[in-house]
């Protein structure tokens, strides 16, 4: 560690901290949830925008039921579960959200039956159920049953000749009775519904009419089943174990060990059962016994079920049901002249540039200095880390395009990002096949920092230009990610990201960085160090503020210091998109942290340090969450920010979040979230996103 960032305040002693003071991370995630749920029910936001976030809050709810139930679950049977850091048992944790989201769940399926649909009703997207329909539009959806649909349906009978199927998870399946006209023995048979047809069909003749695909094929269940009676048929769907194990140490190669994990990921045990209200006892007892799973586990919803196909809907052309489009634009200081392209590296050498997307392009901005780092003949080489990236990437092209020009071109890709495995997998493969030197990082530690290296031959020197960002090289996550990125020319940054690949490439020490701070160690002790200074500036009667702008606060031992700050009497201000452990309010303890959310059109998604520093700002962006995984086993980069209009940039947007002007969810003690959209007049309050999207046009303008 420099010298910079040694030790510059210890209290001799630390107060006694009370029992009771973390909210419990699983129940703070719910309450985002419902945060994204409370973003449907506003009328002020558009209807089609309002469907969008039903999607959201659906697709988020089945991760959190993949992941974090299945892990609370596979620990309470395995006998390792231990209490929580709130002080709750885990049967506890378990029960409470098993009661929390079946009522989360149970809210969000009405708002959709009831207030949604009829305002789509009354802007004509119906949604409707077979009964509905005209003769002609029966007689027509039958010809698209039979010639698109029955073709691909594969029926699976339960006899003692076929054992119950496999049911997949996060599938659609149905349920069905039949009765066998000459013995009259009543038999069960499941039918899934294909996942890659339209989820709802559009009605032939009937405008933006919609019927959900699993009633089309309830009408035409005897076509399936020729010569028996079909007496009844019930939709469900199941929740399956997704969390990946991969032991590092064991096994030669972790790319075909994640690759035969995958394969075991579709044959995890079922963590939850959702079925329509009226499904028939016997059916449910019958899936209950065969998928082996509790009636604590059953959820009982109006139909439609899986309201994360709601996506279909939420994008259709209705300009006048979405949020008006933002004007998205080129950074002021990497815009072209009329006649040729940016050169960003001579913008870079006369100085840094911090992009904020995706009020900021992304392919003008960190995609456009990869791809011109990989046709400069004066560049020699370029290092990258991908965690998360998309289809027919450009930044993947541009770095194959670079290795086959003979540059040295070395791609950290991170294989084990949750739900991305298989993407990276298939990442890692075509960048070795271009030639490009592929490396999955340190034994034991996801990779996942935002990282870019460029090493480019001026005269008879070398130079490094670097980009340092808070979210993944996506280009199209970055269209609605809000991130920062910061791309320079800064020496000591070139040195440290040296030093940082070659640790994760090859085998190094220990090293010491002057511009940034890393993890697995480096971040918890430099933010530490950080806050006890602030501690001490305030006690000398000198300037101190702590403001962090995260993902996720969850890490006790920051907790504990920000207590730490607050009790010394440090004005504390955060913002967090989702889980926070901290209560603030709490008198002697945290009465001076605030904590406010951020939540609308985009993801709230960078990460943000700043402290006071007695006046000298000291502010770090970076990719790394106060989360135990990121700050303990995953390797994260934050940087400093150095530049006086950059600082104030990042200053402003605290001052926006934390104001009383701007529609945002303030934590309450009890772990309860509040927001006001309208002020003591009754006028809306701003729109964050929309006021950032403003003031980079402004900024843009008067450049």
């Amino acid at each position: 560690m420099s010298e910079e960032t040694q030790i510059i305040f210890q209290p001799e002693s630390e107060p006694d901290l009370p029992a009771g003071r973390f909210l419990d991370r699983e129940l703070s995630w719910l309450e985002f949830n419902q945060r994204v749920l409370e973003l449907a029910e506003d009328d002020a936001i558009p209807l089609l925008e309002r469907v969008h976030f039903l999607s959201i809050f659906a697709s988020n709810l089945d991760e959190f039921f993949m992941v974090r139930v299945a892990s609370l679950k596979r620990r309470i049977a395995t006998g390792i579960a231990v209490q929580s850091a709130s002080g709750l048992n885990p049967q506890d944790v378990l029960q409470r959200i098993s009661n929390r989201t079946r009522d989360l769940q149970v809210r969000h399926a009405e708002l959709f039956v009831g207030e949604i649909a009829r305002g789509l009703a009354e802007n004509g997207i119906d949604l409707v159920h077979w009964s509905a329909l005209s003769v002609d539009q029966q007689v027509a959806l039958q010809e698209y049953f039979m010639n698109q649909v029955f073709p691909v349906l594969t029926p699976l009978a339960v006899d003692p000749a076929h054992p119950f199927p496999y049911i997949s998870g996060l599938s659609l399946n149905l349920a069905v009775v039949l009765r066998n006209p000459k013995t009259m023995g009543e038999h069960f048979a499941r039918v899934k519904v294909p996942p890659l047809l339209p989820r709802f069909v559009a009605v032939p003749g009937a405008g933006s009419t919609y019927i959900p695909l699993e009633d089309v094929m309830g009408e035409f269940l005897d076509e399936l089943f020729p010569g028996m009676e079909v007496l009844q048929h019930h939709i469900f769907r199941v929740t399956r174990n997704e969390d990946l194990e991969v032991d590092e140490d064991e096994g030669e190669n972790l790319l075909v060990q994640l690759e035969k994990e995958l394969l075991r990921r579709r044959f995890g045990p079922p963590v939850r059962l959702e079925v329509a209200d009226d499904v028939d006892p016997q059916v449910l007892s019958l899936l209950q016994r065969e998928l082996d799973i509790s009636t604590s586990d059953v959820y009982h919803l109006p139909e439609p079920l899986d309201l994360s196909s709601l996506t279909a809907l939420a994008f259709l052309p209705r300009p006048e049901l979405h949020f008006e489009p933002h004007q998205i634009t080129t950074n002021r200081y990497l815009e072209a002249d009329e006649d040729e392209a940016a050169d960003i590296f001579a913008s870079l050498r006369e100085r840094e540039v911090l992009v904020h997307h995706p009020y900021e392009s992304f392919a003008t901005s960190t995609q456009a200095f990869l791809e011109q780092a990989a046709a400069d003949p004066q560049v020699l080489a370029i290092k990258q880390t991908l965690y998360r990236t998309s289809g027919d990437s450009p930044i993947v092209d541009a770095l194959i395009d670079a290795a086959e020009a003979g540059k040295q071109v070395l791609a950290l890709v991170e294989i084990k990002a949750r739900f991305d495995e298989k993407n990276n997998i298939g990442w890692a493969r075509k960048l070795e096949a271009a030639g490009v030197h592929v490396v999955y990082g340190i034994v034991g530690l996801k990779t996942h920092c935002k990282l870019s290296l460029v090493i480019r031959q001026e005269g008879s020197q070398l130079r490094r230009y670097c980009h340092i960002g808070t979210g993944n090289y996506n280009p199209k996550t970055a269209r609605y990610y809000e991130d920062f990125g910061l791309l320079t020319a800064r020496e000591s940054v070139g040195e440290d990201l040296t030093q940082l690949f070659n640790q994760l490439s090859g085998f190094s020490t220990e090293p010491s960085y002057t511009s940034i701070l890393t993890s697995p160690v480096g971040v918890r002790e430099g933010l530490v160090e950080r806050i006890q200074r602030e501690i001490s500036n305030h006690e000398a009667g000198k300037p101190a503020k702590i403001r962090f702008k995260l993902n996720s606060l969850v890490d006790e031992q920051i907790i504990d210091q920000l207590y730490f700050a607050s009790t010394a009497g440090v004005p504390i201000e955060i913002v967090v998109r989702g889980m926070c452990a901290l209560k603030p309010g709490i008198p002697g303890l945290s009465e001076t942290i605030t904590v406010h959310s951020v939540l609308g059109r985009y993801l709230e998604h960078s990460r943000i340090f700043y402290f006071e520093n007695a006046g000298d700002p000291d502010v770090f962006i970076g990719s790394a969450d106060m989360m135990h995984r990121n700050l303990d086993r995953r390797v994260e980069a934050i940087v400093k920010i150095t530049q006086t209009d950059q600082i104030k940039e990042l200053n402003d947007l605290f001052e926006l979040a934390m104001s009383n002007k701007a529609a945002v969810w303030e934590l309450e003690t009890s772990g309860i979230w509040r927001r006001d959209s309208r002020d003591e007049n009754g006028n809306p309050l701003i729109d964050m996103q929309d006021e950032l999207m403003a003031r980079t046009l402004t900024k843009k303008a008067n450049r």
